[in-house]
């Protein structure tokens, strides 16, 4: 990619364009890139900033110190009679906005234009002014690609192994993790994070993709738009969802270069689709574990701002710093509590929850770069049946209410992860009380019981007292009954099942059991709903 953005930087100034806007983080690699040009061009070049002024790096020396200001350095471009000059004027977009900079660019253009000189504005943020648009050409430089940072951390390796106390241990497979890890990195940032793993371990080896990726959160964290997870769960954490595991497992070396040969593209997303509580967002989470790539949470609600324009500016900036991060996971969670208002967004906010939702389609079914992007969803009512077409994601699925075998592996999972024996207790018995829970309410169950034996004298909680926090519970599977088989309908004929199991089609009603004589609390929910109990 930046050697095609090389040469058509060439082309344009071979063109003759008479402004060029590189929009870049990393002034001293475009700068590189300029004096190869100029050099290969037989041009001369002068870069300017408001602190030295005007410069050449090509031959050394300043000039007089009026042309520090930003007016100054235009006029003296205008009476240039050099034939064949690169202009370069760094961090330009400070001024560019002030009306007396406006119109000295205008003339400018009118010089340069007949000649063989090329200004180059060169800024991290880019800023034009209406009056500008038509003449000024924007180019984003991007960031260095796989083939560049693997030629500065060759040049690392071949330092440091002159260390003996320095061990590096890089099988092909390590290196392209490491490589592919610091995608999204400047060359400096890439070089710093290298260099980090090596003065904190004395080594270098796939271990340490840890250290790049903190760097990689070091970025997120200065944006408000996208957080960094940094996820710890295993799949061995998520009860069931069998399919869906293997679906995922089956893509876990999707973004390798050994892929790529083999043919294969490079996934796009997937939707989960289901009851609350049942694994979608703990499921986002594990891809990143399981896949080894940074997780990044689309927060939607603070795309939208108050400043006309800046709602759609937001969603471009988060869009564009998600594939700078690439190879990387994108999370949108609940999506449709934030695109539930595109039918209306012509009369309730100007039409702008409709191009926000219009830009990240566009970017969903166009992207080239390796962003997998995982929506979660609760309400397929809400969602725009554009989201749902073929091409925005590679799969649909629907996480169903979990099944006997599943609610069996969710209690041995919560019982083990807070470090009680799960064959100390009765899991029969409190699958038959959970049915029609999900996980999420099966976990509230546990810690309810540990709480309340917790509170009676500090004693060991035990089956009896899951099971009573089962029974004072009421399920999403009473109260929103008609919602979730209303889901299910939709689900049967559109998505795959996550689960290899379904939970039968129909809403579950706990039971009273007696295999506890010590159980005697009223079930409270039977009492409400007005049935007998057993």
């Amino acid at each position: 990619m930046s050697e095609f953005i090389q040469k058509e930087l060439e082309v344009l100034i071979r063109a003759r364009y008479p402004i060029i806007y590189i929009v870049t983080w990393e002034e001293q690699r475009v700068e590189e890139v300029l004096v190869k040009i100029a050099q290969s061009r037989n041009k001369g070049m002068y870069t300017w900033t408001a602190t030295d002024g005007l410069s050449s790096p090509m031959i050394g020396g300043h000039f007089s110190e009026a042309l520090k200001h930003p007016v100054a350095v235009l006029d003296h471009i205008m009476k240039s009679k050099e034939p064949s000059v690169l202009f370069t004027l760094k961090d330009y977009h400070h001024f560019i906005e002030e009306p007396l900079v406006i119109r000295k660019i205008k003339d400018v253009a009118e010089v340069i234009r007949k000649s063989r000189n090329t200004l180059i504005l060169l800024g991290s943020e880019m800023k034009i002014p209406p009056e500008l648009e038509k003449i000024i050409t924007i180019l984003d430089y991007p960031l260095p690609g796989y083939k560049e940072l693997e030629s500065r951390l060759d040049e690392l390796i071949s330092t440091v192994k002159k260390n003996p106390s320095v061990t590096v241990a890089l099988s092909p497979a390590a290196k392209e993790k490491i490589i592919k890890a610091a995608l999204g990195l400047t060359i400096q940032e890439a070089e710093s994070a290298f260099a980090k793993a090596l003065v904190k371990n004395n080594r270098l080896s796939e271990d340490d993709i840890d250290v790049i990726l903190t760097e990689k959160e070091q970025i997120i964290r200065k944006t408000e738009i996208l957080e960094y997870y940094r996820a710890s769960e295993k799949f061995s954490q998520i009860g069931g969802l069998s399919l869906l595991k293997d679906w995922l497992h089956k893509r876990s070396s999707a973004f390798t270069e050994k892929a790529r040969e083999y043919g294969l593209p490079q996934p796009k997303g997937v939707l989960l689709l289901g009851v609350q509580g049942c694994g979608k967002s703990l499921c986002a989470k594990v891809v990143s574990s399981l896949w080894n790539l940074p997780l990044l949470r689309f927060d939607m609600g603070r795309v939208f701002s108050g400043i006309v324009g800046s709602s759609e500016s937001n969603v471009r900036k988060a869009i564009m710093m998600a594939e700078s991060l690439s190879p990387c996971i994108l999370w949108l969670d609940e999506i449709e509590k934030s695109l539930s208002g595109v039918k209306s967004s012509g009369m309730s906010d100007g039409g702008t929850t409709a191009r926000v939702f219009a830009t990240l389609l566009s970017w969903m079914q166009e992207k080239t770069k390796p962003v997998f992007v995982i929506a979660t969803a609760n309400d397929i009512s809400q969602l725009p049946p554009e989201l749902l077409r073929k091409g925005r994601f590679d799969e649909i699925f629907f996480v169903d209410l979990p099944s006997d075998d599943e609610r069996k592996q969710i209690f041995e999972i919560h019982l083990s992860k807070r470090n009680r024996n799960p064959a100390k207790f009765d899991i029969n018995l409190l699958t038959r009380e959970s049915e029609g829970f999900s996980g999420a309410e099966i976990e509230q169950a546990v810690i309810s019981a540990m709480f309340d034996a917790f509170s009676d004298g500090e004693r060991e909680f035990n089956a009896n007292d899951i099971a009573r926090a089962l029974q004072e519970t009421f399920p999403l599977s009473e109260t929103m009954s008609y919602q979730i088989n209303e889901l299910r309908e939709w689900a049967k004929d559109r998505a795959r099942f996550a689960s290899g199991t379904d939970s039968g089609g129909q809403v579950f009603l706990p039971k009273r059991s007696d295999d506890y004589p010590d159980f005697e609390v009223k079930d409270k929910r039977v009492l409400q709903l007005g049935l007998k109990q057993d």
